[in-house]
């Protein structure tokens, strides 16, 4: 599957949970829905995934991507009202500190929406 065919794919089960769920449940609601679906369309995911932050060389903290996708894309899950700078600023670090240059704010709010960001790790 190409890139863009993953992406396309992706965003296809994003839409398909929010048009099945609807509006209104925690973010935990649809992080579940979304794992499920995107494994069912073949996907390696891994929910809440373990990333370490480092600084200098030492580690200095830790967080949890909601979902990665195949490796290579990491999907932060929302259910706000609309996405705010906070949101991409967020995503942005998390690629920072990985090997992963591509990923998504996937918004579950009054209406659906996402923001693509990519960070070249070099």
């Amino acid at each position: 599957m190409t890139e863009k065919e993953e992406v396309d794919e992706i965003l296809k089960a994003f839409y398909e949970v929010y048009n099945t769920l609807g509006y209104g449940f925690l973010e935990r609601v649809y992080q579940n829905a979304l794992y499920f679906e995107l494994i069912n369309r073949g996907f390696t995911c891994e929910a809440q995934k373990k990333i370490e932050v480092c600084y200098k060389g030492r580690v200095v903290g830790e967080y949890y991507a909601d979902i990665v996708v195949d490796q290579n894309i990491i999907l932060e899950l929302k259910a706000a009202e609309s996405l705010c700078p906070e949101h991409e600023y967020q995503l942005i670090n998390y690629l920072r500190a990985t090997d992963i240059e591509v990923g998504y704010v996937l918004n579950f709010g009054k209406h659906a929406m996402f923001k693509r960001k990519i960070f070249t790790n070099e």
